[in-house]
């Protein structure tokens, strides 16, 4: 069985890419990384980036890693996709991964789609509040996803792309992984 990790900033992919593949790979299963609650997650994430790569291995990712185990054990299929954000970055989850796909979207887009997504019902004011704590606190999460994570993965797709073209290139890379 092959595992695939499939990354992107916040709102840079991930969960419709993994979704999509998941539908066109026979045999596959995956797991997403926000659907899980871990031990040793930090509180404030950009405090937690300006300490440095190292920090990726203070999230306990156990239950991560034995839901991946429990896959693996299973023998019920050819591919795990793993919509995950630390590619090797975490020695936890490292060994387990075949290849890491890395979704470069731009950080401009990636803001709009999370604005739209997550704040649909929101007011003017606090779209301007989450534009002023993105320009002031999180954007070096998403800086450090670009400087630690997209390096660190062994393919990067264009996130400008169309969703087709993403999708497209993201199989081809998992066909010859």
């Amino acid at each position: 069985m092959k595992i695939i990790a499939i990354g992107a900033v916040t709102a840079g992919g991930k969960t419709t890419v993994v979704n999509a593949l998941k539908a066109r790979l026979p045999r596959t299963a995956s797991l997403h990384f926000d659907d899980y609650t871990f031990d040793g997650e930090p509180d404030d994430l950009t405090q937690w980036v300006s300490k440095g790569e190292e920090f990726y291995n203070v999230w306990d990712l156990s239950p991560l890693k034995a839901d991946v185990e429990k896959i693996i054990n299973s023998g019920e299929y050819d591919y795990l996709l793993l919509d995950y954000p630390f590619a090797y970055q975490n020695k936890m989850m490292k060994d387990y991964l075949d290849c890491c796909i890395f979704i470069d979207t731009p950080l401009d887009i990636a803001m709009a789609r999370r604005v739209l997504r997550d704040m649909k019902d929101a007011s003017a004011d606090d779209i301007r509040n989450e534009m002023h704590t993105y320009l002031k606190f999180a954007r070096p999460c998403y800086v450090d996803m670009l400087t630690e994570i997209l390096p660190d993965s062994d393919y990067v797709i264009d996130g400008a792309k169309e969703l087709e073209t993403i999708i497209n290139e993201a199989m081809e890379i998992i066909l010859k992984c």
